[in-house]
């Protein structure tokens, strides 16, 4: 169980809810290796550590994400493709493995309806708090809402668990990075450490096929073998990682 503390009096009784809401611990002072802060800014994720890359948390409104919303190249970017957006289209995409949202924002600034689904308490306690804060900025709320939160596991999705049956669903699992290296983002480390790989992805990827009503679009390592052994329709390959595409005919 990890904890969530504040150093402000006036947050205390948030962060106290919040710890009831995903079953985390509420802390006078920092415990644990892990811990989560709340601030006026931002809900953080803390590693109690000299060597720690400092705070993780989701903000939709600036840094990378923004930046990658206002110059991330629209529909034309390889991600967007591989979803299957078209000049008029609009999609339901289902975001099965959520983690820091950033791919669900991109979806979502394009114009699709998209749901996010985590399983993780610490990753679904940062997105929602950074859903609720985002909303309130007048220059991206039209975005966050079209973007909900579901907690739960996507590998016990059915037609019934959703109010709507996406026509894409999206993974990203996490996979295992065994050398710390400049590439892999501080988060990937941290929530590789804190959640742990996804060592049952394989068991998605049926699931989702049978429910999408189009395609099943697998984020991967440039090198890393297809989720399940699965051969996808088709590829599309980036510097870093590929898009395994999985076409419903």
């Amino acid at each position: 169980m990890i904890a969530i503390t504040t150093s402000d009096i006036s947050l205390r009784e948030p962060a106290q809810l919040m710890a009831k809401q995903w079953g985390f611990y509420f802390s006078d002072t920092p415990q644990g290796h892990f811990f989560l802060e709340l601030t006026n800014q931002h809900l953080l994720l803390r590693q109690a550590d000299k060597h720690s890359p400092g705070p993780i948390y989701i903000d939709f409104s600036s840094g990378q994400i923004a930046h990658r919303r206002l110059f991330g190249g629209g529909k034309g970017q390889t991600i967007a493709k591989a979803v299957g957006f078209k000049k008029n289209s609009s999609l339901i995409i289902l975001d099965a493995t959520a983690g820091m949202g950033k791919d669900a924002f991109v979806f979502a600034s394009l114009g699709a309806e998209v749901i996010l689904m985590e399983r993780s308490p610490v990753s679904a306690a940062l997105l929602t708090d950074a859903l609720h804060r985002a909303s309130m900025d007048e220059a991206i709320a039209d975005i966050i809402q079209r973007m909900s939160f579901v907690f739960a596991d996507a590998r016990e999705l059915t037609s019934d668990s959703l109010n709507k049956v996406p026509d894409v669903i999206y993974l990203d699992p996490m996979f295992p990075h065994r050398k710390k290296t400049a590439l892999v983002k501080k988060e990937m480390l941290a929530f590789q450490q804190l959640i742990g790989d996804d060592n049952d992805s394989h068991e998605l990827l049926n699931i989702c096929r049978q429910l999408a009503k189009k395609r099943v679009v697998v984020k991967r390592p440039i090198k890393a073998p297809y989720l399940d052994d699965q051969k996808p329709s088709l590829s599309m390959k980036m510097k870093k990682h590929r898009f395994d595409i999985y076409i419903k005919y």
